[in-house]
């Protein structure tokens, strides 16, 4: 297994994405950008709580929603962006291939499954930009 490795910051590379591909969620803690999350099934005032996902167990924090748009700290909103999406995100990526939820590092995607991350999460464009995937 590797582990995908960001270059930069991760950014959207699509145009502005539709209302059905955002969710506005609280972050539980500091969420990266490009960083894949997991909605709680909290409420933070008026909006879902979302922490970083993980694939290490086949449990709820392996139900990938989104990837962040951007960084946020613990109690700020985040936006989280899914289904066709494209992102800057890493280099030397491999057109074609798919990315899957890391089980070793929150919020990351990997080259292989892991236990609970075993869904293709985005797709290699090119060398540096990622397709999140719809079926998350």
């Amino acid at each position: 297994m590797a582990a995908v490795a960001k270059a930069g910051t991760p950014s959207v590379a699509s145009r502005t994405p539709t209302a059905e591909h955002v969710t506005i969620a609280r972050a539980s803690v500091d969420i990266g950008a490009g960083d894949a999350c997991y909605l709680t099934g909290t409420m933070s005032a008026d909006l879902p709580v979302a922490a970083l996902a993980t694939g290490a167990a086949a449990n709820a924090a392996a139900t990938v929603e989104g990837l962040a748009a951007a960084a946020a700290q613990a109690g700020e909103p985040v936006t989280l962006y899914r289904g066709g999406v494209h992102m800057h995100y890493g280099s030397g990526l491999t057109p074609g291939a798919g990315y899957f939820l890391s089980g070793t590092v929150p919020g990351g995607l990997d080259t292989v499954a892991s236990t609970g991350g075993v869904v293709v999460i985005a797709r290699a464009i090119n060398a540096s930009v990622i397709r999140v995937m719809a079926n998350i």
